[in-house]
């Protein structure tokens, strides 16, 4: 079966909610859904096994938080050129950290990455939650085709 890791960035839990729905939907679409802090991950063979990558940060004070930059660091050692990609993240009024993430991986990275990244201001507000599913979706079909 497909595996999908999600790492992500929370400041006070809205990113956090957002990754836990995209594992569902990943998971809705017949792949395997790890969700983990970014501040756990301390070496980059933690990274291995899995076939599509996720990454996302709330956006604070204009720019992703610092355990998703030391993490990215991190990642760059672990070879993830060619895998599916996706990047996500909440923001309060500018959004800019999902954005730097998915330019990350697609261009220093080089993944497979989904067509854009999901800016989020709440899982609660204006259907989020079902768009964080559908994205996860997007990635788990991804994986499963």
């Amino acid at each position: 079966m497909a595996r999908a890791l999600i790492v992500f960035a929370s400041r006070i839990g809205t990113t956090q909610k957002i990754a836990e729905l995209i594992a569902e939907g990943v998971r809705s679409a017949g792949a395997e859904a790890t969700v983990i802090p970014a501040a756990t991950i301390k070496r980059e063979a933690e990274l291995e096994g899995y076939d599509a990558y996720v990454f996302g940060s709330a956006t604070y004070h204009g720019d992703m938080m610092q355990p998703m930059k030391t993490f990215l660091f991190l990642a760059e050692k672990a070879h993830l050129e060619g895998k599916v990609g996706g990047a996500f993240g909440a923001y309060g009024w500018s959004g800019e950290a999902s954005v730097r993430v998915f330019e990350t991986m697609k261009n220093v990275f080089n993944m497979k990455m989904v067509s854009q990244p999901l800016r989020l201001k709440s899982a609660t507000v204006g259907g989020g939650a079902e768009v964080a599913r559908q994205y996860g979706r997007q990635i788990g079909e991804k994986l499963t085709q």
